[in-house]
């Protein structure tokens, strides 16, 4: 176990990647490519702290809201589960917080025969989780998660991967991403309170977003270059294509990186965008992110909501899981060197899918 940058934590390494996992939520932290010295994945510009040493009373710095805990200890990649958005008032007066218990709960982690293990149950929802991270080759890691549904009845959940990318790596109008997505979809209310870069609710094709007022679009291939600004949109991956992708490409850095998974798993990918627009604490107004967050659900919001939405664009939007069931998964995440971004992941990290 070491500190990481003020968190128990575990490293997994090849001799091209570091990838380190937070005891805490069990947040993937750092996919660090050795030869460039980038870590694409976002670490907060405030102060990282273990969520069970949060309070409001002893933490006023980020902020009053249900999304105070997992600020405070949000890093790179985090599991949303079994919710994705925030809590209702109801369940955040009984303690809920955005996301979900899996991004603040404790997990088990070891490490045996160069893998990975982490493992965590999350009592508010029944639900018992386990991940396996390995590499493939030295720059290529294969993940695996199970989900164990507790209960004696059915369970609706969401499941996201919330990768969310970060400076040095991110560069307003410079970094470049590329994504297999043939329908997309803006937020449906004012998600950047009135910040927002996109025609709130609009429908379109990847990359082209309409922009405010007829103004024209938005290319979403590059990060977007205005102050101030915020938004979030929602993306179907190609069913016609068994595997889904996102890749993203740093000119400064020339460090590319992508998560490919099964489209039946995770048909969804939502892209939020923050680019120092949010002033209240933590963010200060200096934070710059995007999320690249694929999982069963196209938007973050309340359980209710989730349920009542029920689908989009004819696919659903939540997962069943079976009383006493358990659902397995499998990605893989890779970073390498390039000259640019190519359209498609490597061959390497399509090879050999189960």
């Amino acid at each position: 176990m070491i500190r990481y940058r003020n968190r128990k934590a575990l490293q997994l390494e090849s001799d091209i990647v570091r990838v380190t996992v937070l005891v805490e939520g069990g947040h993937i932290a750092e996919i660090l490519h050795k030869p460039s010295g980038v870590n694409p994945l976002w670490t907060p510009p405030w102060n990282s702290i273990e969520p069970s040493e949060w309070s409001f009373a002893a933490h006023p710095e980020y902020g009053p809201g249900a999304d105070a805990r997992l600020l405070a200890s949000i890093m790179g990649h985090n599991l949303c589960m079994d919710l994705f958005g925030g809590p209702s008032d109801e369940e955040a007066a009984a303690g809920m917080t955005a996301h979900g218990e899996a991004s603040d709960a404790p997990f088990e982690l070891t490490s045996q025969d160069g893998v990975l293990h982490a493992r965590a149950s999350f009592p508010q929802a029944q639900l018992r989780f386990e991940r396996s991270i390995r590499f493939l080759s030295p720059n290529v890691i294969h993940i695996t998660e199970s989900v164990e549904n507790l209960k004696t009845w059915d369970a609706p959940i969401a499941w996201t991967q919330h990768v969310t990318l970060g400076p040095p790596f991110l560069v307003p109008g410079v970094t470049q991403f590329r994504v297999s997505a043939p329908r997309s979809k803006v937020y449906d209310s004012d998600f950047a309170a009135g910040k927002g870069f996109m025609e709130i609710g609009a429908e379109f094709t990847w990359p082209h977003a309409p922009a405010p007022g007829s103004q024209g679009t938005v290319d979403l291939r590059t990060l977007i270059d205005r102050p101030a600004t915020s938004g979030y949109s929602t993306h179907l991956m190609d069913p016609a294509r068994k595997q889904a992708f996102f890749m993203a490409w740093s000119p400064v850095s020339k460090a590319l990186i992508g998560y490919v998974w099964n489209q039946s798993d995770f048909p969804w990918l939502g892209i939020w965008d923050e680019n120092c627009s949010r002033t209240a604490p933590p963010w200060n107004g200096v934070t710059v992110t995007r999320g690249m967050e694929f999982g069963v659900s196209p938007m973050p919001e309340t359980r209710r909501a989730m349920i009542a939405r029920g689908s989009l664009f004819g696919v659903p939007g939540f997962l069943w899981i079976p009383a006493k069931k358990t659902v397995r998964v499998n990605y893989r995440a890779f970073i390498t060197g390039a000259d640019s971004i190519p359209e498609q992941p490597p061959a390497e990290v399509l090879a050999d899918w189960k």
